[in-house]
């Protein structure tokens, strides 16, 4: 990003002021350290007031007055919200939601993808701002849109009905492919001409799953398609530049491992609730999906709240020193900048209770001081740039496995992925035990530990790549309902988890998932017990052995976590949802057999410990996320690079307080 400190910003909303407003703001991020400021995001009817008429005069003045003040511009194309030129001019931009209802403009996102109207004008404006300020010398990184597949996620037009057959003749060449793969023998759905074929729009029963699955695919490269048009067009003026789009973390839509492939640099927009009392388990679980979708390169936190947010029910204050917990956070999990929404807060419209860094009671408020600190603190972590962040265990995401894994018609519709993925993350946040996220079918051999839970929906790369980590000496947990159908939904035939029986060894006969009210024991081997819910997997042993077994029900006695060895590995088989102590109690077996350690083994509880390398350079993050003051044991000899303190042996944090360390 050639960028010689960390990014520190937010989104500037200028047209929203009088002119008078810019320089007190010039003035003012200069005062504060902010270095970049997302621009123009939400600017287009600004920009283009009517369909024949441009006004660039104002963008040019701000821009010259940003860059005489040090102030750097990551310039939006404002695709994101269609003026109403464009809506009254063109209709067909709006989007329709599967029942055939039109959305209107009035709000942002009100569009179509498929909509050539769209696409074009989107083009144009794209190409107007690139042309116009390539070469401008506050230019240093183009965003595109906005927050891709939120508001609207899909559009049911007859344009998209028609986008969707084309994506399904790229797909499959003939109807003949597509029935099979789609399994239309079953409820008379057979198709015997590509116009028969339309959207998953509102049904009286259960739609083709099979269906259903390439509708969420063709949707996710939908948003990447309209992603790619504008990024080619800023390629083309200024091909040196950076372009990025910001992601929301766990963002089911749209597939982040096939957009973050197509940027140039990761960015984000994370909005932890400080109500929860896990909130920073959450956020950070976010920063390495961040980091692991870049390839573990730095990323950009792109937006957070300098305090609350103003759409949930209740919209927490961040308390005195939480905004630069959350800042320093993401840098340790990788983030080389730190941005916000939004740098003035606003007066009008919908977010006008959304924080900004600059809050309306101005520069006398305790956000600004400690937004002025951070801005100004920043610098002294210089050295940190372009580190980065080491893992020993990944978890396996896979965007397309959880579209299918919840699609209806399910043994529990109950069994969603986010919660078990967080079951097991956790624990190993808990421990500081640094985690990645890994496609399953990247290369997964970096890694002491592999965690794959609920890989519902597997195709053969992925069941190769996956036997042959564990084959080659790798470590494997997998939970239950894995591997149970192949890409295009079909049951994968000669028993429960085909193609993983014999790498597992063992066979599932049977699920028995729980009504709310029921839970069951499990009893391991060393004599412990733990409560599990949800679903068990009845299981006949093959090779594997049990680690824990069931205490009720008429599958009492049989294995309900189990260890086999496969070739040079292990793998073990998680076939219930165990409780907080199970899963602390299991992992904690299998970190020990797989030779993992955490950062440290006596820190404090509420401490958060990291570590960035950056060739011979080691930096440690601590941050302490309790309420009491604690000392936070350091094993090697360092200086706090926030406050110059020689560290020998341990770091004393202040509620709230952060360290970071350059080890000696």
């Amino acid at each position: 990003m050639n960028f010689p400190h960390l990014i520190y910003g937010g989104d500037y909303n200028p047209e929203q002021w009088p002119e008078d407003i810019w320089i007190e703001d010039a003035r003012l991020m200069q005062e504060a350290g902010v270095n970049l400021v997302s621009l123009g995001i939400f600017a287009w009817s600004k920009i283009q007031p009517t369909q024949n008429e441009f006004d660039f005069d104002w963008l040019d003045r701000l821009m010259d007055l940003l860059h005489a003040h040090g102030v750097n511009v990551n310039l939006a194309t404002p695709t994101a919200s269609p003026p109403a030129w464009l809506v009254r001019g063109y209709p067909d931009v709006l989007p329709v939601t599967d029942t055939g209802a039109t959305l209107w403009h009035g709000s942002r996102r009100h569009y179509c993808p498929h909509s050539i109207s769209y696409r074009k004008h989107a083009a144009e404006i794209a190409a107007r701002l690139a042309e116009r300020y390539t070469n401008h010398p506050a230019l240093k990184m183009w965003h595109v849109d906005n927050e891709y597949a939120s508001g609207v996620t899909e559009c049911f037009c007859d344009a998209s009905a028609a986008a969707f057959r084309e994506w399904l003749k790229q797909k499959y060449s003939s109807l003949d492919r597509l029935n099979e793969s789609w399994g239309t023998t079953f409820w008379s759905q057979h198709y015997s001409d590509w116009e028969e074929i339309h959207p998953p729009r509102k049904a009286p029963a259960a739609i083709n799953p099979s269906q259903q699955l390439d509708w969420a695919r063709f949707n996710s490269d939908s948003w990447l398609a309209c992603f790619d048009e504008q990024k080619a067009i800023l390629n083309k003026f200024s091909p040196n530049l950076p372009v990025t789009t910001n992601f929301m973390g766990f963002h089911k839509p749209a597939d982040y491992w096939k957009f973050a492939s197509h940027e140039d640099v990761v960015s984000n927009d994370n909005y932890p609730d400080t109500f929860d009392p896990e909130w920073m388990v959450q956020s950070g679980m976010i920063c390495d999906l961040m980091r692991s979708l870049g390839d573990r390169h730095p990323w950009i936190l792109m937006e957070q709240s300098p305090t609350h947010v103003n759409w949930r029910q209740r919209n927490p204050t961040k308390r005195p020193g939480v905004m630069r917990l959350c800042s320093y956070q993401a840098i340790a999990r990788g983030a080389d900048g730190v941005m916000f929404f939004q740098w003035r807060a606003s007066k009008a419209g919908a977010e006008k209770h959304h924080s900004g860094m600059l809050p309306h009671g101005g520069t006398d408020t305790r956000v600004w001081r400690e937004v002025k600190a951070l801005g100004n603190e920043l610098p002294k972590l210089d050295s940190v740039l372009a580190s980065q962040v080491k893992a020993d265990v990944a978890i396996v995401l896979d965007w397309e496995n959880w579209w299918a894994l919840e699609l209806d018609s399910k043994p529990s519709n109950d069994l969603k992925l986010l919660p078990q993925l967080y079951a097991y993350y956790k624990p190993l946040f808990d421990c500081n035990i640094t985690v990645d996220f890994a496609h399953p079918e990247s290369d997964l051999s970096r890694y002491k530990l592999v965690i794959a839970p609920n890989l519902y929906m597997v195709n053969d790369s992925t069941v190769k790549n996956i036997n042959r980590y564990v084959e080659n000496g790798g470590n494997l947990v997998m939970s239950f309902f894995s591997g149970i159908v192949d890409q295009n939904e079909q049951i994968r035939l000669d028993g429960y988890p085909a193609p993983f029986r014999e790498m597992l060894g063992l066979l599932v006969e049977e699920y028995a998932p729980y009504p709310e009210t029921l839970t069951n024991t499990i009893r391991a081997t060393n004599g412990r017990s733990f409560e599990c819910m949800l679903w068990s997997d009845v299981i006949h042993l093959k090779n594997a052995k049990a680690i824990a077994s069931y205490e009720q029900d008429y599958y009492a006695g049989s294995a309900a976590i189990t260890h086999n060895t496969f070739g040079k590995g292990n793998a073990f088989y998680v076939g219930t949802v165990p409780d907080k102590n199970g899963m602390e109690w299991l992992l904690e077996q299998v970190c020990r057999m797989a030779d993992i350690q955490p950062i440290s083994t006596n820190a404090p509880a509420g401490v958060e410990l990291l570590q960035r390398v950056n060739g011979n350079s080691s930096f440690i993050f601590a941050l302490n996320h309790s309420n009491e003051k604690v000392n936070v044991p350091i094993e090697r000899r360092g200086s706090d690079l926030l406050t110059g303190t020689e560290i020998n042996g341990s770091v004393a944090l202040e509620p709230s307080g952060v360290a970071v360390i350059q080890l000696k």
